[in-house]
């Protein structure tokens, strides 16, 4: 695929304060300039997040004129929550969802009224309102953390394609061999919707190192020693990170992948060097 057919995409957290949220807005004007074919909005675990990500998203859109996709999960909300959130983004002429299980709330043993996978919650909305959403799911090149295997987890996502979803993005990941092998075993088992791989900046070790531990992804052994070999040299960690990440992004795109979708962290340069470092 050509780089000026590639979808790029850019994903964002709720803001807490003002201060964030005047952070967040010239963020986003700084990216909209990359024509961006959506941006999203992330929903905490069991909707904690709820009010703060449907402001987002609405005052998003308004305000760049830039698609935005909310990340719904159906974790820790009933039916009738669910329908009634995704009838107010209908109604305020949002078109694409990113439909996720979500994660637990510390204390919640198990899911509400039946909804406990993220192809549930594509089939709830897809009975509820048709085709007007662009239904995005997630996908996991190295396997989701919690999964009993790979292979439940791979049937878990050709669920989600089955029950509905138009593409799917993957956890971020810094092996392109694992999307190689992910996007071959879907096209042998007939699963044909685009898959975008998420992009991770490399901006700071210790954190880089927390959030992967957290959602199973692997940071190969020659990231992690040269990072390492930084120390608290931030700028140096900055601009590795950034050749390194483009690095494999070039290979993603020989690759022919449909698109990359960044996980922004509310900033915009780490993003944004890297985008320039492809000329995209």
């Amino acid at each position: 695929m050509s780089k000026q057919s590639l979808r790029v995409s850019f994903e964002f957290f709720p803001p807490k304060t003002e201060k964030g949220t005047t952070k967040l807005n010239a963020v986003q004007a700084t990216l909209a300039d990359k024509k961006p074919t959506f941006f999203s909005v992330t929903y905490g675990a069991g909707g904690s997040t709820r009010d703060r990500t449907i402001n987002t998203v609405i005052d998003t859109a308004t305000r760049t004129n830039i698609p935005v996709a909310p990340h719904l999960s159906c974790i820790g909300q009933s039916r009738e929550e669910i329908i009634e959130l995704i009838t107010h983004y209908k109604n305020n002429n949002i078109e694409r969802i990113v439909a996720l299980r979500g994660d637990l709330p510390s204390g919640m043993g198990s899911s509400i009224a039946g909804i406990g996978y993220a192809s549930d919650l594509v089939k709830l909305i897809r009975e509820n309102t048709g085709d007007h959403f662009h239904l995005e799911v997630a996908a996991y090149p190295e396997v989701h953390p919690q999964a009993a295997s790979a292979d439940s987890d791979f049937k878990y996502f050709i669920e989600k394609a089955q029950a509905g979803a138009n593409s799917a993005i993957t956890q971020y990941f810094y092996n392109a061999g694992a999307y190689y092998e992910f996007k071959n075993r879907c096209e042998k088992a007939g699963v044909n919707i685009p898959i975008i791989p998420g992009i991770m900046p490399i901006t700071n070790y210790t954190n880089l190192i927390r959030f992967s531990d957290m959602c199973g992804a692997e940071i190969p052994r020659w990231i992690k020693k040269r990072l390492e070999s930084y120390g608290d040299d931030l700028e140096s960690i900055q601009q590795f990170g950034t050749e390194a990440v483009s690095q494999l992004c070039q290979e993603l795109i020989n690759m022919d992948c449909p698109g990359l979708h960044f996980y922004t962290l509310n900033q915009a340069e780490p993003s944004l060097a890297i985008c320039d470092a492809l000329s995209l």
